[in-house]
């Protein structure tokens, strides 16, 4: 059995129309909602490295989690070029490349990408939209990465901002 944690960056900032993609930081609501995500995963789960997109708006999603949870803070991350992508195709071959020692994997990342690869992993449309900030555990029936294949996985887990108690 592995583990899929999946988590959207918080919600970017548009203001400078100029800015490439990737440069793109967060907004006021993003700045306010990754704390309070990592101050919520952190009652839920054990602090683990996670593999994030080099985009802006993920790093600094990674930040405001680190700031709401600091025991993740403590952890070695890895930023990774391959992240940084809009396809499930592209996570999906970057997940069967990884060790098959590695019992879980926690990636930060962008959508549709997010969202395909829960319901392509699921077998079926379980989220029309992973949110900002929203996070999902998947449970996954293979022993190795390598397996992967449609339907081998459960939703174990979900928060989005918008289940958390106001601030």
């Amino acid at each position: 059995m592995k583990a899929l944690h999946l988590l959207r960056h918080a919600k970017s900032a548009w203001d400078e129309p100029g800015l490439a993609d990737r440069q793109r930081g967060l907004n006021r609501r993003g700045r306010r909602a990754a704390p309070r995500m990592g101050r919520a995963l952190a009652q839920r789960m054990a602090a683990q490295p996670l593999h994030v997109s080099p985009a802006r708006r993920a790093q600094l999603t990674l930040d405001g989690l680190c700031e709401g949870w600091p025991a993740l803070a403590r952890q070695a991350h890895r930023i990774d070029e391959a992240l940084y992508t809009f396809a499930a195709t592209d996570l999906w071959q970057w997940l069967a490349r990884q060790a098959a020692t590695a019992r879980s994997v926690f990636i930060l990342g962008h959508n549709p990408a997010l969202t395909e690869l829960v319901n392509l992993l699921c077998g079926r449309p379980l989220l029309d939209n992973l949110p900002t900030a929203g996070y999902v555990r998947l449970s996954l029936d293979i022993d190795d990465w390598r397996a992967l294949v449609q339907g081998c996985a459960e939703l174990e887990d979900s928060l989005f901002p918008r289940d958390l108690p106001p601030p």
